[in-house]
């Protein structure tokens, strides 16, 4: 076995990865760009060496800088992780050129596979079912158009080299074809630099299944069950599921022998997976093989009790299979939800800024945490947005399905927009309760997922005022204790008033509606006044906000997050993100007015267009930010004066970050 190994990689498989080579005694090189200095990948490794500037192009894809940190720190092996060089044939060969083991399979079967059009041969030669369409040379658009013309509309367009939903198009009728093409071509020759393209019939409900492969150098290949992974995004997975819900015993064991003849057709060594799309009816044809670990591998890790990881480990070393395919069984039912920073209601727009509270649920035997980043950690607009990767498992899916609503209500995530809301409503979607499966779900359960919104509960409002005068009470207790007279009645924080009851209004806003809460003290509590409606409220909250609360005797466990002027409520499974505004100040300059004080994306500062200290009129722009390639002005909600900008020409800013600091005149409109 090897005694020290290199992971070109970086996030979440790369803390993976080190997870079982520190359980199996094996030291582990990490490698970081600039950016990812304070990565938790490189805190976690025995070593750690730079490769380069933030930017993938600049480090992470370069080979010759990755096979010198292997060979200055001795590293016997490289194992790729998913996605930057874990398919690429040029890295396994530098690695062979420098005595290194590449952990993953021969150059031979990443060839093979790499190209979509080539691997379909190999399939057909091999006797594996393929979607009906044509996937040869001849590119010229008519004679294309023509193959799709006899295959029968609708027919899917997809790049030969691509992968991650790019350089596909649904043609759905004749006339549309030659636009679509070109179309499709020029997206493939700007992402993998080749514009082959085939053409396949298109399956109008499709399920996406995948198989888990893994074979030796001994020549044995065997199939680790499945995963459904119809759930999908833009052709990128969401959630992912083993086993398949529906599966027949008949049909694994058809689609299992078709992946590994895929497998043995190529012979393959180390971990794939052969991916199928699947009629509804039960028939199935080969789409792909994945030649390296998959991000959704860990549902198969979970009803088999087997690290995948570690399996990688040996066969590189050269040792046989740990189990004969008849000795592999699955037990219960396990799920994945990916958890990005990414904003839903903003067509999964991704998020990047610092993790201000990261509290994710207890793991445990039923609940597992893959994640690349720790509470403090900055999401990078120069890699993935992904968080982590929320694994759940329980003896059938119905009780799976119900741990992971749970351990998605027990996610906390506060710096940056992120998805964890939009899966919560996605797990309990009767379509997919219900295991009514197909790439589509996403898009015809748009209202359910979607949902308009309906404002705040009061309830949320009377937890965000609790918390805010709680947190008041605890904040001025600690400046008494550190004071040189503790008991000073000065720094009580009760209420009290001589013959009257003490009175006060907070002010939230969310989104255009603004909301206002009385608060009136009592002995050991509080009286909370809305629109006339009031409650009694009295609670415990402690340094990491979490709250437990008592509303008119009901109580209830929440979490309420300050940060900055914003004000994160998780309560009930849900999140609401409220502004804290002070009355005292308030005159619409509390970034919620036309132009807005507060970024609307993530972005990049361009301008500073206005001056620190200068009288400016409502309207006037301020500064200028640019977010996915458009520009976007922030300027005055109202009259006022410029105090500070929050942030230099060229920084980076996250989702809701506040740009500037305002102060708006007296009387003056917003």
């Amino acid at each position: 076995m090897f005694e020290k190994i290199l992971i070109a990689n970086r996030g979440e498989i790369a803390c993976r990865v080190i997870k079982t080579a520190r359980r199996m005694g094996i030291r582990t090189v990490a490698v970081y760009s600039e950016a990812d200095a304070g990565a938790r990948h490189v805190r976690l490794a025995d070593e750690a060496v730079l490769i380069g500037p933030a930017a993938a192009r600049e480090s992470y894809l370069v080979i010759d800088r990755i096979i010198a940190a292997a060979k200055q720190t001795g590293a016997q092996a490289i194992h790729p992780g998913y996605g930057f060089l874990s398919e690429n044939e040029d890295f396994c060969h530098a690695c062979a050129r420098a005595g290194i083991v590449f952990i993953g399979p021969p150059v031979a079967a990443i060839r093979a596979m790499g190209s979509k059009s080539e691997a379909k041969k190999l399939m057909e030669a091999a006797g594996v079912p393929l979607t009906p369409g044509y996937h040869g040379d001849n590119q010229e658009p008519s004679f294309l158009h023509q193959q799709a013309d006899a295959i029968g509309y609708p027919v899917l367009i997809k790049a030969a080299a691509g992968g991650g939903g790019k350089g596909m198009r649904l043609v759905e009728k004749s006339a549309d074809f030659i636009d679509l093409l070109a179309s499709c071509k020029r997206e493939a020759s700007s992402s993998f630099g080749n514009d082959h393209v085939l053409v396949e019939k298109y399956i109008t409900k499709p399920r996406h299944i995948e198989i888990q492969v893994f074979g030796d150098t001994h020549g044995k290949v065997v199939y680790l069950f499945e995963r459904d992974c119809s759930v999908q995004r833009r052709h990128q997975k969401v959630l992912e599921e083993a086993p398949a819900p529906g599966m027949t015993p008949e049909r694994r064991a058809a689609m299992g022998k078709a992946a590994v003849d895929a497998a043995q057709a190529v012979g393959y060594v180390g971990a794939g997976t052969v991916e199928f799309i699947a009629n509804q009816d039960g028939s199935f044809y080969f789409m792909e093989m994945n030649t390296r670990l998959q991000v959704e591998h860990p549902v198969t890790e979970m009803i088999t009790g087997l690290d995948l990881v570690e399996w990688q480990l040996r066969v590189a070393a050269g040792d046989k299979l740990p189990l004969a395919q008849e000795q592999l069984q699955i037990r219960g039912h396990a799920l994945e939800a990916r958890i990005y920073a990414e904003d839903p209601a903003k067509g999964f727009l991704p998020s990047t800024g610092k993790l201000i509270h990261l509290a994710p649920p207890v793991e445990n035997l039923h609940v597992r945490v893959d994640t690349g980043v720790e509470e403090g950690d900055e999401i990078s607009p120069h890699y993935d947005p992904m968080i982590a990767k929320l694994i759940v498992w329980d003896i059938n899916r119905e009780r799976a399905l119900a741990r992971l609503l749970q351990a998605l209500a027990d996610y906390r995530v506060v710096g940056v927009s992120n998805n964890i809301d939009f899966l919560s409503r996605l797990a309990a979607c009767p379509a997919f309760s219900s295991a009514d499966l197909d790439t589509g779900l996403i898009e015809r359960e748009k209202a359910y997922l979607f949902p308009d919104d309906v404002g705040v509960p009061d309830e949320v409002l009377h937890i965000a005022a609790l918390a805010e005068v709680l947190r008041e009470t605890a904040l001025a207790d600690k400046r008494a204790a550190g004071g040189s007279d503790a008991r000073s009645p000065w720094h009580a924080r009760d209420g009290w008033r001589m013959n009257a009851t003490a009175r006060r209004s907070l002010l939230f806003r969310h989104g255009e509606s603004e909301h206002v809460v009385e608060v009136a003290y009592l002995p050991g509590a509080y009286r909370l006044s809305m629109d006339g409606r009031s409650v009694e409220a009295r609670g415990e909250l402690n340094a990491r906000g979490l709250l437990r609360v008592e509303l008119d005797g009901t109580r209830m466990d929440a979490s309420v997050i300050a940060a900055a002027g914003r004000r994160h409520v998780f309560a009930r499974g849900r999140a609401w993100q409220l502004a804290a505004v002070d009355p005292l100040h308030h005159s619409g300059a509390g970034g919620g007015a036309e132009g807005g004080l507060l970024a609307p994306m993530p972005g990049k500062v361009i301008a500073l267009v206005a001056t620190v200290g200068v009288r400016v009129e409502k309207g006037a722009a301020l500064l200028i930010l640019e977010a996915m390639k458009m520009e976007h002005t922030i300027t005055a909600p109202a009259a006022g004066r410029l105090k500070a900008f929050c942030y230099a020409v060229g920084d980076q800013v996250g989702d809701g970050a506040e740009l500037v600091e305002f102060e708006a005149e007296t009387g003056a409109a917003a």
